[in-house]
């Protein structure tokens, strides 16, 4: 019976790819769904093969952590060379998609706190 491995719905490509990938190199056979014309869909990985579920969630598990750990290395790295990422810095570099969404946020903020304050 088939059965749901990995959603798909808001992973990086990058990451999915190397999930199929990782599938692929191991032999494990899937399939994928995506979320359709209008996103109504279910975009996931999912196994033909139930016994091999717990062998593929483990390879995606390790995985994860190695690129969770990954991903706190580089920016360690770049809060050590004073490069992390700022709302100045993001400002510098496209001030007009960050006026833009601060906003969006100031008014979903007035919209929903207007009622309690006025």
């Amino acid at each position: 019976m088939p059965v749901m491995l990995f959603r798909l719905r808001g992973v990086a490509d990058d990451e999915a790819d190397d999930i199929r990938e990782l599938l692929a190199e191991h032999h494990i056979p899937f399939y994928e769904t995506e979320n359709g014309l209008w996103g109504l869909g279910f975009a996931a990985i999912w196994l033909h093969d139930d016994s091999l579920y717990d062998d593929a969630l483990a390879l995606i598990q390790t995985y994860q952590a190695q690129r969770a750990r990954r991903a706190k290395a580089d920016y360690a790295a770049l809060c050590a060379r004073g490069q992390q990422p700022t709302y100045w810095r993001k400002f510098k570099a496209r001030p007009v998609q960050v006026l833009l969404a601060s906003a969006a946020i100031a008014a979903v903020l007035f919209l929903v706190l207007s009622p309690f304050v006025f």
